[in-house]
């Protein structure tokens, strides 16, 4: 081929592509759906009467090979009582500029108190609003739940609600009412 022809056939090549479909998603405005199994943000989750379902054990934190996570667990009193085991987590960090959102930390928690959220927009311009303290990684209260600290479901024990069998908060505590606008989202 001639060397006046090479640019003649690079025009050609972008003359086709100007009349192609484009494949440009307009981000963020036009977000895609992420997969059902994708590893985004953690959550801490509670049990269905509002106790948190971490008990303070530590081993997501050894579990995590990027060192991401730190767990400072406390003893629950009868006055006090987060979860309803002996401990709970009073202290509990994740840091997203050194998590690597593997998983690993999901795999070693026996309570299953942390899942991951198909929540992916991380991104901040400060390494301190990086690190998610245990208010922000808590699961936000459901219709029926109560705020801990309170007392667990009168004539059941822990392991009750590690079968499954407290479904609701105790008779006689003030329970979450979703507001209007909250109820209008879900539906």
């Amino acid at each position: 081929m001639p060397e006046f022809l090479g640019p003649v056939a690079g025009f050609g090549v972008t003359f086709k592509a100007m009349f192609k479909k484009r494949l440009t998603e307009q981000y963020p405005e036009e977000k895609k759906p992420t997969a059902p199994r994708f590893h985004g943000r953690h959550q801490l989750n509670r049990h269905p009467d509002g106790l948190e379902k971490c008990v303070g054990c530590e081993l997501c934190a050894w579990a995590c090979p990027a060192d991401a996570i730190y767990v400072e667990g406390a003893d629950n009193t009868e006055e006090e009582r987060y979860s309803p085991g002996e401990r709970y987590g009073r202290v509990y960090q994740i840091n997203y500029a050194r998590c690597i959102l593997c998983g690993l930390c999901i795999e070693a928690c026996p309570t299953r108190a942390l899942t991951m959220t198909n929540e992916y927009e991380l991104a901040d311009s400060s390494r301190e609003s990086l690190i998610f303290t245990k208010e922000q990684l808590l699961a936000g209260l459901e219709e029926g739940m109560v705020e801990a600290p309170h007392s667990i479901f009168p004539g059941t024990d822990e392991q009750d609600y590690y079968r499954g069998l407290v479904s609701e908060a105790a008779p006689g505590t003030v329970t979450q009412e979703r507001t209007p606008a909250e109820k209008e989202v879900e539906a």
